[in-house]
């Protein structure tokens, strides 16, 4: 029986932008997805103290963002249940809708980083298929000690390499806010959204 793969990107993509996407391609590509879930995170819980942006403003954008890839879609699996999202529980929540599909879970440098503080980190390894990461160009890490923590990781991580850079949602935000050129690193629907409704200034 062939299995399908289906990635899942999660994010509070707030905005989306050039980096989400590249990552998400080759992603696709390296990986043989089917497809690939944007599952935007309605209330992150490591972003407790930080300003998000309204959830409807970034789900318009990542609509527009993902409009013109037909193995992208947007996924409200964490928008429509209570929170809080922990990634396992998303993960398991897949897997019991698409029993015969392979996950891939991708994630960045600094959640890897971070992994071991996960809810129930073991048990979300073990149920994924593989672990894409974005590798970004000065990242340093020690898979070792993360071997040590969570065993389970030796046999599921792999490293995304891109032609890419060190652009953040972040950065684009403060260039926003301080009236600084940030177009060329998002999509022009996504920019056009952005300036039509005022995101990001002061």
């Amino acid at each position: 029986m062939s299995h399908s793969r289906i990635g899942l990107f999660g994010g509070t993509f707030d905005p989306p932008h050039l980096g989400h996407l590249i990552l998400a391609s080759e992603a696709s590509y390296q990986f043989n997805l089917s497809k690939l879930l944007w599952v935007l995170t309605p209330n992150p819980p490591h972003k407790q103290n930080q300003i998000i942006t309204a959830l409807e403003h970034r789900l318009a954008m990542v609509e527009l963002a993902i409009a013109d890839n037909p193995k992208f879609q947007l996924s409200r699996i964490e928008i429509d249940r209570p929170g809080p999202h922990y990634t396992v529980d998303t993960v398991n929540l897949i897997a019991q809708q698409e029993p015969q599909a392979e996950i891939v879970l991708l994630i960045g440098g600094d959640s890897l980083h971070a992994l071991p503080t996960w809810k129930d980190n073991r048990e979300l390894v073990a149920q994924v298929h593989k672990i894409g990461v974005m590798h970004r160009p000065g990242d340093k890490f020690n898979p070792q000690s993360l071997f040590v923590k969570i065993p389970e990781l030796k046999e599921k991580l792999i490293f995304i390499e891109t032609l890419l850079h060190t652009l953040s949602s972040h950065e684009i935000r403060r260039r926003a806010k301080e009236l600084q050129p940030y177009q060329y690193y998002i999509l022009p629907s996504v920019y056009r959204y952005i300036e039509e409704n005022f995101l990001y200034q002061k």
